[in-house]
């Protein structure tokens, strides 16, 4: 038995493709971005290099991450890679590996921002003179 589990991390390429199935299940098609480092041998210089990774969502959950998802979003994924085989029209043998989410969180929000969970502290009052030493609990 072997394991099969992929975790990325990155941008949309492409707005999402939403469509069904002749049975009437959605499909989910998305493109993702995801950053690798690497020495560049000419200039030795570390460079990142966008690997581009096709992903597929299945069921209910394709219908409403197509609501909020859009091109630049970005989001961490958690799935397992899928393999598929086909013929093109003109009879050349094609192949492409896919992950096929399970899971996918936003790392963005919907306003563009940088962190859809992000935390702001509560800031700090700005005239403490009605601040009593006594009501401090410490």
């Amino acid at each position: 038995m072997g394991i099969n589990r992929v975790n990325i991390t990155g941008n949309l390429t492409r707005d999402p493709e939403l469509r069904s199935t002749s049975s009437g299940m959605n499909v989910l098609k998305l493109g993702v971005a995801v950053n690798d480092r690497r020495k560049n041998p000419t200039s030795g210089e570390w460079e990142d290099v966008p690997n581009f990774v096709d992903v597929t969502v299945f069921g209910a959950r394709a219908e409403a991450l197509s609501r909020f998802l859009s091109k630049g979003s970005k989001v961490a994924i958690e799935g397992k890679l899928r393999w598929s085989q086909w013929e093109n029209p003109q009879g050349e043998k094609r192949s492409k590996l896919e992950v096929v989410a399970d899971e996918i969180e936003f790392l963005s929000s919907r306003e563009g921002g940088s962190g859809g969970g992000s935390y702001q502290p509560p800031s700090a009052p700005s005239d403490s003179s009605d601040i009593d030493g006594e009501e401090i609990p410490f």
